[in-house]
């Protein structure tokens, strides 16, 4: 039997049919994909094969074979810094909510999800959430960083999960697609999948005012079929974004406003650092490339990690 994963707890995946209907299935034997080290063999969205068994009462299906992926997020992985984790695969576009405040979202978090979006060919949206209750200056810090990134060639949408605001514009770039949302803890993953999907009831809980961060109230991925004709994969809360599975010659092409400017730069394979005559400095220089953007292109390429403060 033919099926998509739903939703992964470890050990055990929900699986669907392409005629609506949902198995309890876990992986036969020791399952690992070629080339992949992860500590999840198997990702909501994938397109698996698997067989039924029957004990007693009991229907399990056991997934034998994976479907090659049309791409993937893959991040490292929190506890085994040599182990990565695929958060969700065959994506048709990532969604990133970003907040200002409560809780932060700084532009070395972004940059890394996008740059790993462009390495697996996916289309990204940054979704700005809390407008309805951003103060003045965040609202300017809201625009400044749309404005930053619809320069670069990104699509950016203010909202608020909470009014509905802009909803209409969300559901627009959805529809047809397998849709994935990302982002930290609190930031209104799970409000905005509500209010797109009322009938869901999906958990929320409220910022921690202590550490100004969201309580984890997703704690496994899981897709869902949405009544205007999406898919979404929900995903927990992520602090920080590992990069991985990059060679050093090739980041600077996923940063879409270097890779333009590549071709004039001195050396064909110039990292943008200290070589003479780079294009991307020069443009640095003139201001015409964010030096954030630059900032977080060095913490990659140097292989610091990214962390939630």
């Amino acid at each position: 039997m033919k099926g998509t994963v739903y939703k992964s707890t470890g050990s055990w995946y929900t699986v669907k049919t392409d005629n609506g209907k949902f198995y309890e299935c876990r992986i036969k034997g020791k399952f690992r994909i070629e080339g992949i080290k992860s500590t999840n063999p198997v990702a909501v969205g994938d397109h698996v094969y698997f067989d039924i068994q029957t004990k007693g009462d009991e229907t399990v299906g056991i997934i034998h074979t994976i479907d090659e992926r049309e791409n993937y997020i893959i991040r490292r992985s929190v506890n085994l810094s040599k182990q990565t984790h695929i958060i969700a695969a065959n994506i048709d576009i990532a969604f990133l909510l970003v907040t200002i405040n409560n809780p932060p979202t700084f532009t070395t978090f972004i940059d890394r999800f996008l740059v790993t979006a462009e390495a697996y060919s996916i289309d990204a949206v940054l979704l700005f959430n809390k407008t309805d209750r951003s103060t003045e200056e965040e609202l300017l810090e809201m625009k400044y960083l749309a404005a930053l990134y619809r320069k670069i060639g990104y699509t950016c949408v203010g909202i608020s999960a909470a009014t509905g605001k802009n909803i209409d514009k969300v559901k627009a770039l959805m529809k047809g697609k397998v849709c994935m949302f990302s982002g930290h803890s609190g930031v209104g993953k799970s409000t905005l999948i509500n209010t797109l999907e009322p009938g869901l009831n999906i958990k929320t809980s409220e910022i921690s005012e202590q550490h100004q961060q969201g309580q984890h109230t997703t704690t496994f991925a899981e897709m869902y079929d949405l009544s205007f004709g999406a898919k979404i994969i929900d995903t927990p809360g992520i602090k920080g974004f590992g990069v991985v599975e990059m060679d050093k010659e090739e980041l600077g092409d996923y940063f879409p406003e270097f890779f333009e400017l590549k071709q004039h730069c001195k050396f064909n394979n110039c990292l943008h650092l200290e070589e003479p005559q780079c294009a991307v400095k020069g443009a640095l220089e003139a201001e015409d490339i964010a030096w954030s953007r630059y900032k977080s292109y060095t913490q990659i390429l140097s292989g610091e990690e990214d962390t939630y403060r």
